[in-house]
């Protein structure tokens, strides 16, 4: 996420009024610490927050076993983070350092007590964003990652938890902090591992592991039941996520990747009201979600839709470990995903040197070396854009003869005044190479062929839908996309499609967003007569 210019501990030291505070203590109640008592545990279940009355507490960094930079809570101030309002595991410990005396609130409580005061719940919420961002530039967080530029799996789980803003460290696998730490844990020395906290090596290193053991799957247990499922995390589905919970309906958003979709991997998005000096895509994502969160509705991430059954007014959804939950409408918003090309090897390079994505994650790879870009769109002319800023040259390789259909003309004008960057119009990559990882590629150009040295291949080609399990249930056309009528309903009653998913639409973020919050009108018309 982009560094904001505001003083974020302007943010977290705000006091709640003293109404709010008023509230806080019919809600909860008065609990004492002594001095090296923790108030909240890093990785423990987000069951409550603590309002300060007196004494003094810190955050503690459970890897160092010191205090967390200069960070400390006094009266007037309370614990918590972005983990409190999804329900997650605790991201960071608050040690008291006196005795302190507090107000318990359950998070429960918390909730509705926000719900029913606006002006609360926008400080909290501005409180515990503010705090999370601190948390992700410090890099200083309980979840440890040893060798994500050696181990392929570790480099996905470092993808999935900067895709999804939770906070993490990463070490190389010869750095003296990944020696010391493996030394700790009692792990061979250059073994790629994940830890959380101090010393507790995770024994499912995979997104869904860490997901499970963060509590970031918890608003799907088995037979919950909703107003309204909503498919995809991209712009349309958290559009759609914050109209819904502003609407009073019981909502959840899933996603099979990360809250944001395609649109947070953008690393620019300049022309979307409102910003007009631009906003990153996972910044913009971000808001959204925070939004959806503070009007109630729920996030389960990683998860995977397999199969949907209607039941007596209901949908029944099966995820994809099996756990079924109900709603009474869905809301499909899976986007689009970029077609993977025909080239031998390809599936062995990704993650090794090709990437769908152009973010920090695959900058780093790039400092004098060359990258490739595949892609016409705008999708492809603002990674080429971003990467130029790393990498020694960019090649951005076009099939056709010329932008205009498909990009934006700022961005072409920009591209083209961009010495670092050179577009190659009916072009096309032909052959990959490398050992365990992608170090050039065959670029064909004009009937000629030539080998180009590359830190990084970025695929942003090609618009494939994703709707394998809604094709026996919804109408789709020739290529997938689901086809609406009278705009955003389906075939099947109670099932409304939104954004790029949509046989039609514009691909486009703003249009994304505004079909997502148009769409929750009619599903409240669907759900309305349910009660």
């Amino acid at each position: 996420m982009e560094s904001s210019a505001v003083d974020l501990t302007t943010y977290v030291r705000t006091p709640l009024a003293p109404s709010h505070v008023a509230k806080l203590r019919e809600v909860g109640e008065v609990v004492r610490f002594e001095a090296g008592e923790n108030l909240v545990t890093y990785g423990a279940t987000n069951d409550a927050v603590f309002y300060i009355l007196e004494g003094e507490a810190v955050a503690w960094d459970e890897v160092s076993g010191t205090q967390y930079g200069n960070a400390s809570l006094g009266p007037t101030q309370f614990t918590g983070e972005m983990s409190v309002l999804n329900g997650g595991a605790a991201q960071l410990t608050n040690r008291a350092v006196t005795p302190l005396t507090a107000i318990r609130v359950p998070r429960a409580a918390l909730l509705q007590a926000m719900a029913d005061i606006p002006e609360m719940g926008d400080l909290i919420v501005t409180v515990f964003a503010a705090r999370r961002r601190r948390l992700i530039e410090s890099g200083q967080a309980g979840l440890t990652l040893l060798g994500p530029e050696a181990d392929r799996d570790i480099a996905r789980i470092e993808a999935f938890a900067a895709q999804n803003r939770l906070p993490y460290r990463a070490y190389a696998l010869d750095s003296v902090e990944a020696q010391a730490l493996a030394a700790r844990c009692g792990i061979p020395a250059g073994q790629g591992v994940v830890v959380l906290g101090e010393r507790t090596v995770l024994d499912d290193p995979t997104p869904r592991g860490v997901a499970r053991r963060l509590g970031l799957d918890l608003a799907v247990e088995e037979g919950a039941k909703f107003d309204v499922i909503i498919v995809g995390a991209g712009p349309a589905g958290l559009a759609a996520g914050v109209y819904a919970g502003a609407e009073g309906l019981k909502a959840l958003v899933i996603d099979e990747l990360a809250v944001g979709g395609q649109a947070a991997t953008s690393s620019r998005i300049e022309n979307y009201m409102g910003f007009p000096t631009g906003i990153s895509g996972s910044d913009l994502c971000a808001r959204g979600e925070i939004q959806a969160l503070k009007f109630g509705t729920r996030f389960a991430v990683p998860r995977r839709v397999t199969r949907v059954d209607r039941r007596d007014g209901w949908f029944d959804i099966c995820l994809d470990d099996g756990v079924l939950v109900c709603a009474r409408a869905i809301v499909v918003a899976t986007g689009v995903q970029y077609r993977r090309l025909p080239l031998e090897r390809l599936e062995a390079f990704e993650g090794a040197g090709v990437s769908y994505a152009a973010t920090e994650l695959e900058a780093r790879y790039l400092a004098g070396r060359q990258a490739v870009v595949i892609g016409g769109g705008n999708s492809a002319g603002q990674a080429a854009m971003f990467l130029s800023r790393r990498a020694e040259h960019v090649h951005l390789v076009v099939r056709g003869k010329s932008l205009a259909a498909s990009m934006s003309d700022y961005l072409i004008e920009r591209i083209q005044k961009n010495g670092a960057i050179t577009i190659q119009f009916e072009a096309e990559v032909t052959a990959l190479h490398g050992d365990e990882r992608l170090d050039a590629v065959t670029l064909r150009r004009a009937g000629e062929e030539s080998v180009v040295p590359v830190g990084g291949l970025f695929i942003m080609v090609g618009a494939a839908p994703r709707t394998g399990w809604l094709a026996d249930l919804v109408q789709l056309d020739d290529k997938g996309f689901v086809v609406t009528r009278d705009g955003h309903a389906t075939s099947c009653p109670g099932v409304f499609a939104v954004g790029d998913v949509r046989a039609g639409s514009v691909k486009r973020v703003a249009s994304a967003v505004g079909e997502g919050s148009v769409v929750i009108s009619k599903v409240w018309e669907h759900v309305a007569p349910h009660g």
